[in-house]
């Protein structure tokens, strides 16, 4: 399996990474761990949002430096925690945020399909102004999604939203993103989604640069075995 992402001796202000600390293509990639263990910090070094004060990253074997900085950040494609959105329609925040990438919208038949996707049933003239927290984030995460990524990182996908609705989504992105190639790399505190849909985990722990950053990577399976030992145990 080819590497994704590969850090070496990263350090971003006062948070220091696991080196090497290694992400593969065609994994589901799943960041777990603690507040102040940089797992969003380091979903923004991924994309080129902010840079490292020490150390390397590589994205395809390539230094992230080496790569135009807009040319990376869409490639690797962030979708952060919070909501984008504009005033107006669903439509009309799709028509923005194309004409501020100096593209042409998608036909609307294509945009229904990434609301599906999303587990969104509204109309694209819908005004989002009313739409609940969860809500608007399904619809920024379909405009993500809309832009084609080859990489996309998420960022508490399923944080505002209902069990149900949180397998649901993650069912949807999981085939979507499959069928069409894209590497999902997602921040999630929510146990269950984390233990259904990751091929992989990476935890990291809180730590300050003057001891080792810390951090544990494990297959989906490794961990489901090790929950199966300790139940065995109990």
């Amino acid at each position: 399996m080819n590497t994704l992402f590969r850090l070496e001796h990263i350090r971003y202000a006062d948070i220091c990474y696991p080196s090497p600390l290694e992400i593969s293509s065609g994994d589901r990639t799943f960041i777990s761990g603690p507040s102040g263990s940089g797992k969003s910090t380091l979903l923004k070094l991924l994309s080129g949002i902010v840079s490292a004060d020490e150390g390397s990253i590589y994205y395809r074997d390539k230094n992230v430096e080496e790569y135009d900085p807009v040319l990376l950040r869409r490639e690797v494609l962030l979708a952060h925690q919070a909501a984008y959105l504009f005033d107006g329609s669903i439509k009309e925040n799709f028509e923005t945020f194309y004409r501020y990438r100096e593209e042409s919208c998608p036909p609307d038949e294509l945009l229904r399909s990434y609301l599906d996707i999303c587990s969104l049933d509204f109309d694209l003239d819908a005004d989002t102004g009313p739409f609940s927290g969860g809500e608007r984030h399904r619809v920024y995460l379909a405009i993500c999604l809309s832009f084609q990524p080859k990489v996309l990182l998420l960022d508490e996908p399923t944080g505002a939203l209902d069990d149900k609705t949180a397998f649901e989504l993650m069912d949807k992105l999981s085939i979507h993103c499959h069928n069409v190639g894209i590497d999902l790399v997602v921040v999630s505190h929510n146990e269950a989604v984390t233990a259904k849909y990751a091929d992989s985990i990476i935890r990291l722990e809180a730590t300050d640069c003057e001891s080792e950053a810390d951090s544990h990577k494990i297959t989906a399976a490794d961990d489901k075995a090790d929950d199966k030992a300790g139940d065995d145990s109990e």
